[in-house]
């Protein structure tokens, strides 16, 4: 695909390196030579310092020739801007924004985003996929990623091998054997920073990170057979109102029927905001790294801390004030800059938030071909977990997965089948609008949507 990717910080960057590693044409536009010299340094792309609301900037990016462009400039009304040119004068077929603004957001101006008005094909707001994420974290506690595939019915779980965990070091053959009800197939691991394919006669580690695919309805068996037993917080403490810290609880309140939620804001406007916004949530304006605020709260009683503000160094010093005044206790930070990545050992928090990544994945679920419908990022886009369905044209349909000749960095993990959840074994044989969970390495996606086409070639 030709695509045209309007804005160069870490989001556009990232959304460049990764489709121009799944062998996409890519022009990326800024007004900052500074990135776009980045851009030019590191990435095989074509790079034009400009802004990407000049129909002149936009004509010499090869718009006659692009498929699809994606705005994720710094300003909401630049990215919406920029795809009302690219379709008023360049007819681009795809058009996807970031928009982060709340207003711009509110359902009742839903109308806004068509041909008529503002065409938009897709919009991704970062604050409300961020939420999203965290709210599917707390609904599985010991897992440390939980994603929906196929109308929530089949979910892929990160978990991480403990070393008490009681499955360690069993073949995974012998793990069908011991648990024949579960529904579940491990996929892979990280080890030692690698991804490695499972096969039936290999074994996961301690310190190994799963990626397991499961039926949703068997996500507590799944996680205590990993030796997670964990239970469901109710008793949360967010640190950090702003739109990320306030569309979580918007969801938790609607979500968590049992929650007994409390917000720290610094700011007293905001605060007075969000605690209108809320129903039963308490609001209470002060600094998080406050230890008397922390007292305030009644820390000794919250199970689970998620620092959400604007500064990574303040969501790091809340994870570690947590840890210090009250043991036990779940701890979640947003983190923007990847190298604090390395603290998160070394500070003992749970999970660490990382805003570019979601947005990214959020993105590049829209690009691929065919009939995929979702996609999940693993490594840095090296490897993604993808969902399809088999239609009339798809080579698999009528196939045995035994003699479907897919390539090894190719695993075939859940099939839903009207409603019924399938772990495929060699003899499966696919069918006509199987719902279709696949985690597949970079190189072999061309292959996952030739399979997947809507079309014959």
């Amino acid at each position: 695909m030709n695509i045209i990717i309007c804005g160069a910080g870490r989001v556009g960057f990232t959304i460049a390196k990764l489709l121009t590693e799944q062998n996409h044409s890519i022009t990326v536009i800024d007004q900052s030579s500074e990135d776009i010299q980045k851009i030019n340094d590191t990435l095989d792309v074509k790079a034009i310092v400009g802004k990407a609301t000049s129909p002149m900037i936009l004509e010499n990016a090869n718009t006659k020739n692009t498929d699809m462009i994606i705005a994720v400039t710094k300003n909401d009304e630049i990215n919406m801007m920029i795809c009302q040119i690219a379709y008023s004068l360049f007819k681009i077929p795809k058009k996807i924004a970031r928009i982060r603004s709340q207003d711009y957001l509110n359902p009742k101006f839903s109308r806004l985003y068509n041909k008529e008005n503002l065409p938009i094909d897709v919009i991704i707001s970062p604050e409300l996929e961020i939420a999203k994420s965290i709210q599917r974290k707390l609904e599985s506690p010991g897992a440390l990623d939980n994603v929906p595939f196929a109308e929530n019915k089949i979910k892929l779980l990160e978990i991480y091998v403990e070393e008490t965990c009681p499955i360690a070091d069993i073949k995974l053959n012998e793990l069908t054997k011991k648990f024949p009800k579960l529904n579940a197939n491990i996929l892979g691991v990280i080890r030692d920073g690698k991804f490695i394919f499972l096969k039936k006669s290999d074994v996961i580690k301690r310190n190994d990170k799963a990626y397991v695919v499961i039926n949703s309805l068997q996500m507590t068996e799944t996680l205590s057979a990993f030796g997670h037993n964990e239970k469901i917080s109710n008793k949360i403490l967010i640190i950090g109102g702003g739109n990320i810290g306030l569309n979580l609880a918007k969801n938790i309140e609607q979500s968590f029927d049992d929650a007994r939620l409390k917000i720290i804001e610094k700011d007293k406007n905001r605060a007075e905001f969000i605690a209108n916004e809320l129903n039963n949530t308490i609001v209470i304006n002060g600094n998080g790294l406050d230890e008397d605020i922390l007292a305030e709260v009644n820390l000794e009683d919250v199970e689970t801390v998620i620092a959400l503000t604007n500064d990574d160094e303040d969501n790091l010093m809340v994870s570690v004030l947590v840890e210090k005044f009250s043991k036990d206790k779940r701890t979640m930070a947003l983190i923007n800059k990847p190298n604090y990545s390395l603290l998160q050992s070394s500070l003992k928090i749970d999970d660490l938030i990382d805003p570019r990544m979601t947005t990214v994945s959020s993105i590049l679920k829209h690009v691929h071909k065919g009939t995929i419908e979702n996609a999940y990022s693993i490594m840095n886009g090296e490897y993604e977990v993808i969902e399809a369905e088999i239609i009339e044209t798809s080579e698999l349909i009528n196939k045995e997965l035994k003699n479907a000749n897919l390539p090894d960095e190719i695993r075939v993990g859940a099939v839903l089948r009207k409603n019924e959840i399938i772990i495929p074994r060699s003899n499966f044989i696919f069918q006509k609008e199987d719902v279709v969970v696949i985690l597949s390495k970079r190189d072999q996606l061309p292959l996952v949507e030739s399979m997947f086409r809507l079309s014959p070639v």
